[in-house]
C-alpha cells in the first residue's frame, strides 16, 4: 500500500509541537511495522538543518497558481527513517517562523498543490492521501476534484487528521477563486459563517477522517468542544476514529538518549538521581535530590491550563518541592513565571522561550512529577514521555491524557499517574498533593514509575491501527 502523508511540519526538519512529533514519526513506524509504502511531503523551511537534505532530486516542479505556472524545487531526505520529500518555495516558506502570517491560507494552498503535482512525478499513484490539520484541508478538497477527471488520482482516496480542531485556517472567501477553487460543491465545503476555512472543506470532503485520541474523538462532537464544526463531525462521525498518537522510543529513551547526564531503565533507576542532579544545575537550583520536582513544558497559552497554574504555584511551593517550568507563549503567562522566579529564585526554574529538543530531554528525565492540566488535550505526548522517564504526570481528564494516564490505585498497586476532572485549581492541587503523599513513600512512588516506564505507547499499535483504516479508505 502507497500512502503519502501531507504535513506542515515534521521532526526532524521544522517542528511547533506534537503535529511535528506525529508526522516525523509515523512513516517510519508504518513502513516498520506494517510494511507500508509511507513517505512524507513538507514544505522547506527557513530553519531546516539542510544538512539533514540528501538531494535535490527535482529543480523544475511546475505548479499552476494564481493564472500562471511557478516552478519549485524538491529535495530529499531520510532523516525521519522514511522517503522524505521537501518542496522548496521560497517566496512562500523563507520565512522566520512557520506560522502566523496574514497569507498563511495561500501559503499551505500552494503547498497543497505543490505536493499533489509532486506525486505525479514519483511513481505510482497514492492509495491514500493523509492530510494533516487545516493546512492539508486544500489538498484534500483539490483531491476531491481531480478524481472526476485527472486519473492519475481517480482511485486515490484521503485520510484528514485533526491535531487540534482549535486551529482551521479561516480566510477572505473572495481568495477561493484565484487559488482555483472554483467547483459550486467545493467551494460550499469551505463556506462557514461568512468565511473561507480549510479545516472545515478538509472535514467535509475527505473519505475518513481521524483525530489523535479515543476520548477527543467523542469531545470534539460537543458543542463545548467543537468549535462551531461539531455539528459535521457529528454528521460524519461513522467516519471517524481516534487513534492515540505513539512515542519513538528511539528518541525518547533513557536507556540510551544522548541529551541525559546518565541513562536508566526500569531494571535500574539509579541513573534517574544523576539526571536530577544534573537538572537542578543547570537551574542553578540548590542540589538537593531527596525534595520533589514538579515541572511543566508547553506552550504558554491558557488551553494548557495556566491559569490554574498560576493560581497553585504558590501552595505547590509551600509543599516543599522545586518547580521547574519551559515554554513561551503569551506575555501575562511570560511574566508570571518570571516573577515567580524572583520570587522564590532558590526553588523556582524557568526558561522562557524554546531552548530546543535536549532540554525538554533532560527536564523529562531529571523531573519528578509532570502537570498537564489541560483545558482540552487532543493527545498530548509529554505525558507518555514522562512515564517513560520514571516522571509521574499529574494530568486533567480530557482527550488523549484520559486516554493514557491510569490513576493510582493503592489498594491494586495499578496506575501510572493521577488526574483530575473537574477543571480548577483546587482539583490540581488535590491530585498534587496525592502524588506527593506517594512520593513520600519510596516503595509505592517506584511502583507508580514502573507502572508508567512498563506502558506500551509506542507507534508500533497506533502505526496498526492507522493501516486498518487505510484498508478501509482504500476500499471506498
Amino acid at each position: 500500500m502507497r500512502v503519502a502523508i501531507l504535513t506542515s511540519e515534521a521532526v526532524p526538519f521544522a517542528k511547533t509541537g506534537g503535529l511535528g512529533d506525529v508526522a516525523g514519526a509515523l512513516p517510519k513506524a508504518l513502513r516498520a511495522a506494517a510494511d507500508v509504502d509511507a513517505s512524507l511531503v513538507l514544505p522547506l523551511y527557513e530553519q531546516t538543518d539542510r544538512a539533514l537534505l540528501r538531494e535535490r532530486i527535482i529543480d523544475n516542479l511546475e505548479v499552476e497558481w494564481g493564472g500562471e505556472r511557478r516552478r519549485v524545487s524538491v529535495w530529499y531526505s531520510e532523516a525521519a527513517g522514511a522517503p522524505a520529500f521537501l518542496i522548496d518555495a521560497p517566496h512562500y516558506f523563507a520565512r522566520p517562523n512557520l506560522y502566523g502570517y496574514a497569507d498563511d491560507h495561500q501559503r499551505f494552498a500552494f503547498f497543497s498543490r505543490a505536493a499533489l503535482e509532486l506525486l505525479k512525478r514519483l511513481g505510482s499513484p497514492p492509495d491514500v492521501v493523509h492530510g494533516n490539520d487545516w493546512q492539508s484541508g486544500f489538498a484534500v478538497a483539490e483531491l476531491h476534484s481531480r478524481r472526476a477527471f485527472d486519473p492519475f488520482f481517480a482511485r486515490a482516496r484521503t485520510l484528514l487528521s485533526i491535531h487540534n480542531l482549535a486551529y482551521q485556517g479561516a480566510f477572505d472567501p473572495s481568495d477561493l477563486g484565484w487559488m482555483g477553487f472554483t467547483r459550486r460543491e467545493t467551494r460550499d465545503a469551505f463556506a462557514h459563517e461568512g468565511a473561507a476555512v480549510a479545516l472545515k472543506a478538509g472535514l467535509m470532503l475527505a473519505d475518513a477522517l481521524s483525530t489523535v485520541s479515543r476520548r477527543y474523538a467523542a469531545e470534539i462532537q460537543t458543542r463545548e468542544q467543537g468549535y462551531g464544526l461539531d455539528w459535521l463531525l457529528r454528521m460524519r462521525r461513522e467516519r471517524l476514529v481516534g487513534i492515540t498518537n505513539g512515542v519513538d522510543y528511539e528518541v525518547w529513551n533513557p536507556e540510551t538518549d544522548p541529551h541525559t547526564a546518565a541513562h536508566f531503565s526500569a531494571d535500574d533507576l539509579s541513573g534517574k538521581r544523576e539526571c536530577k542532579l544534573d537538572l537542578l544545575r543547570r537551574f542553578g537550583l540548590p542540589e538537593e535530590p531527596d525534595r520533589p520536582v514538579v515541572a511543566l513544558i508547553s506552550r504558554l497559552v491558557a488551553q494548557k491550563g495556566y491559569d490554574l497554574v498560576r493560581q497553585a504555584a504558590g501552595k505547590i511551593l509551600e509543599t516543599g518541592a522545586f518547580f521547574i517550568a519551559l515554554g513561551a507563549g503569551a506575555k501575562e503567562y511570560e511574566d508570571f513565571l518570571q516573577s515567580l522566579h524572583t520570587r522564590a529564585p532558590h526553588r523556582v526554574g524557568v526558561y522562557v522561550g524554546y531552548a530546543g529538543e535536549p532540554l525538554a530531554h533532560q527536564i523529562e528525565a531529571g523531573a519528578d512529577i509532570f502537570l498537564m492540566p489541560s483545558q482540552y488535550e487532543p493527545c498530548g505526548l509529554n505525558q507518555m514521555y514522562s512515564m517513560r522517564y520514571g516522571t509521574v504526570p499529574v494530568v486533567r481528564a480530557t482527550g488523549g491524557l484520559d486516554d493514557t494516564v491510569e490513576n493510582f490505585d493503592r489498594a491494586r498497586g495499578t496506575g501510572n499517574g493521577f488526574k483530575f476532572i473537574r477543571y480548577s485549581a483546587d482539583s490540581l492541587l488535590g491530585s498534587v498533593y496525592e502524588a506527593l503523599y506517594c512520593y513520600a513513600e519510596p516503595d509505592v512512588w517506584r511502583r507508580i514509575q514502573l507502572n508508567g516506564m512498563r506502558a506500551d505507547n509506542s507507534w508500533a499499535a497506533a502505526a496498526r491501527r492507522y493501516v486498518e483504516v487505510y484498508t478501509a479508505v482504500k476500499r471506498m
